[in-house]
């Protein structure tokens, strides 16, 4: 439903349903049934809208943990790199930067 192919093909129902229906076809001018048919479709449009809203949202936020897991875990492994170069460093672990 979120596609070209959707639009054109919904356009050209659309105009075929008017001109077919003109004035002596079931559905005449005012287009009832189309109208009917058009608002129900719009119903469930907004339905599958909001599920696939409600699914991004989840996908979202799994990627915002696991940002968060890695992001962790990368300052843990340069918190222990400082560490262990600054050991290695004479004098460096103690008197800290300069300044």
């Amino acid at each position: 439903m979120g596609s070209w192919a959707f639009v054109v093909i919904s356009l050209v129902f659309l105009a075929g349903w008017m001109v077919g229906n003109g004035a002596d076809g079931f559905d005449p001018y005012p287009f009832i049934l189309l109208n009917l048919l058009l608002s129900s479709l719009a119903a469930l449009q907004g339905a599958i809208l909001l599920i696939a809203a409600r699914r991004a949202d989840q996908i979202a936020a799994e990627l915002a943990v696991h940002d968060l897991e890695v992001n962790s875990e990368a300052l843990a492994l340069i918190r222990g790199i400082v560490a262990a170069v600054g050991a290695t460093i004479p004098g460096e672990a103690s008197t800290g930067p300069p300044g």
